[in-house]
């Protein structure tokens, strides 16, 4: 980047657009920016801290991009309709990928650190994050959620964390392939499985990424990542597990709770340690081993980053507990893929209590893709008094095709044997929650693309007290 330029975000409260330009604006860039949700009036609080911090904001419709001196960031999903992008072409001002002012940034880095995969991105990037924080490592982090323990009231929205010639964390994404873009010193895959692309179009993304780094950090319990860790010249990977004894650390003891889990961490040849995590579930725990094994590529010991860990407050709406009333207990949570919704459902189902869902999903396009997927992770992951409630999928404009909606996938479910109903609007959904709750539920919010899920929420803790 160049730090005596101006900086346009189009789009700027989205959860990648934000910690990139609030990096941006520390690094000397001066920042504006628009967003389709604050001319909707949706999330002011976002806004508000955006404008707190400095950032100039315009409504989206073309006004806040004047000047060929602007630099405009767009994501992968602005369409060339948009206003902004309009003005931009008639201004003359350059319009670049959010991706490709991230990996300018990442890649200018003295150490960098790409964290990708499937599922469990942001948690095993706020983990490392938090890990080389407690070091004194001085970490630039970027994530695509809100990391708890950096959370202050200057700093409500705290998705990045600016260091200075510390090592640079980053998630990176797979879905618009804009991974191609990193040359990472550790690159961390924890997973690889069908999302929004073809397995065989990730393989191949997957495989260069890890060709690129120093270091590659792979999960041994996942089939694709597994036969990565296979191709890899000797002494270049660390793989984890929690079932493979040949793994550079191996997870052992998983020792469930409601509020975290216990396991004994084994490095080959080296430490041994104890940790409590204050996140619950095996999926955790294998963010944490991803997380051991990349901070112990900076050289941070194994004791020194469990200590760590052991007070890692976790991501927000990420099995995030909400509240309780009336003796029942609202989860927010971001599953929006099969593969996160299995982790969540397998993750509750380890302690009593019915599970009454609501599923949110973010798109037409991936409920058209992974119908199937859907409907097998919500029909074999649900208990038979579960019921799941899906309202249509979250749509904020654009073209899209809507052959596949949520009744669809509902009435699939329901010839699994399961429960499911669907709903035009999430009110609706709201107000069946309320209905069906009975003490000892627990009420889970899922969905993706869509802050206001956490104030819907609080506002059923708030009802269910009532």
């Amino acid at each position: 980047m160049n730090p005596n330029r101006a900086y346009f975000f189009c789009g700027v409260g989205g959860s990648g657009m934000l910690p990139l330009a609030l990096i941006v604006q520390a690094r000397g860039g001066r920042v504006a920016g628009s967003d389709r949700a604050l001319d909707q009036g949706r999330t002011a609080p976002k806004f508000d801290f955006l404008r707190s911090s400095g950032v100039n904001l315009s409504p989206q419709d073309g006004s806040g991009v004047t000047s060929a001196d602007q630099t405009v960031v767009v994501s992968a999903a602005v369409e060339e309709s948009v206003p902004d992008v309009q003005a931009a072409r008639r201004a003359g001002a350059p319009i670049i990928t959010r991706a490709e002012l991230l990996a300018s940034l990442f890649n200018a880095a003295p150490q960098s650190i790409g964290v990708a995969g499937t599922s469990g991105k942001s948690t095993t990037t706020g983990m490392i994050g938090w890990i080389l924080h407690a070091a004194g490592r001085d970490p630039t982090i970027v994530n695509g959620a809100v990391m708890k323990n950096f959370v202050t009231p200057e700093a409500p929205f705290a998705s990045a964390l600016v260091g200075a010639d510390g090592p640079f964390v980053s998630e990176v994404d797979e879905s618009d392939g804009s991974i191609a873009r990193f040359t990472p010193t550790i690159a961390v895959v924890n997973n690889i499985a069908w999302d929004h692309k073809p397995l065989e179009e990730l393989r191949g993304l997957f495989a260069d990424f890890v060709a690129k780094a120093k270091t590659a950090v792979l999960n041994l319990d996942n089939a694709e990542t597994a036969a990565l860790a296979r191709g890899v010249a000797a002494g270049k990977a660390i793989t984890y597990s929690v079932a493979d004894p040949s793994a550079d650390l191996l997870g052992r003891a998983l020792i469930p709770a409601p509020d975290g889990i216990r396991f004994h961490v084994i490095e080959r040849g080296g430490e041994t340690a104890d940790l409590r995590l204050r996140v619950p579930g095996a999926h955790n725990v294998a963010n944490a081993l991803a997380a051991l094994a990349a901070t112990r590529a900076c050289g941070v010991n194994l004791s020194e980053a469990a200590t760590a860990l052991a007070s890692f407050s976790g991501i927000r709406r990420r099995l995030e507990w909400v509240g309780e009333a009336g003796g029942v207990t609202v989860i927010d949570d971001f599953a929006h893929n099969p593969d996160k919704i299995g982790a969540t459902l397998a993750t509750l189902h380890a302690f009593r209590g019915r599970l009454l869902i609501m599923f949110q999903p973010h798109g037409f396009g991936p409920l058209r893709l992974m119908r199937q997927a859907f409907v097998e992770a919500f029909a074999s992951g649900m208990n038979p008094d579960d019921v799941l409630l899906m309202p249509d999928p979250v749509y904020f404009g654009g073209t899209t095709d809507r052959s596949v909606a949520s009744a669809d996938i509902a009435g699939d479910i329901r010839g699994r044997g399961r429960q499911a109903e669907a709903f035009r609007d999430r009110a609706a959904c709201g107000e069946r929650l309320i209905e069906l709750a009975r003490p000892g539920d627990r009420i889970v919010l899922m969905g993706a693309r869509d802050d206001t899920l956490s104030s819907f929420a609080e506002d059923l803790v708030r009802r269910l007290g009532q």
